[in-house]
């Protein structure tokens, strides 16, 4: 190995990437319990905060493509957690809104939050903290790579 070689314990990418998959084991039995994956989670904590979004704006929320995001929706209304309708205003657009158990779910993973917070053992104050940091340096990552 040369100097120039970064050394994979100095790569942000591979830090970022394997904190990654160490987050998702985390979440796994907390939404196991629930009957949900973490892209249904998610998906369901952004119509959560608004519900509503078109596939668009939860494509752009979620950074997930139309065609990842379009079967995780068929799916997540097969098991009665959202509805798709078309715009009235504009049929073009697709709307994806919470159904009776979709919302009931925001109670039932009510806990998950707090659950994650004990399996990082930090305190809400950190994670915001390095939440806010991941997510700078991903804007900025975002940014050159459109500019």
């Amino acid at each position: 190995m040369t100097d120039a070689a970064p050394r994979l314990d100095q790569m942000l990418c591979f830090a970022l990437y394997s904190a990654n998959g160490a987050m998702n084991r985390a979440y796994k039995p907390a939404l196991d319990a629930l009957g949900l994956t973490y892209p249904q989670y998610v998906t369901l904590v952004a119509l959560w905060e608004r519900d509503g979004r078109t596939v668009g704006q939860l494509g752009e929320a979620l950074f997930l493509e139309s065609n990842t995001l379009t079967p995780l929706l068929k799916r997540m209304e097969a098991a009665g957690l959202v509805r798709r309708q078309r715009d009235p205003e504009d049929e073009r657009q697709v709307r994806v809104f919470l159904t009776d158990d979709g919302r009931a779910m925001q109670a039932r993973a009510a806990d998950v939050p707090t659950r994650m917070l004990k399996a990082l053992g930090c305190d809400a104050e950190a994670i915001a903290a390095l939440a806010t940091e991941v997510t700078a340096a991903r804007d900025r990552v975002v940014g050159a790579k459109a500019a």
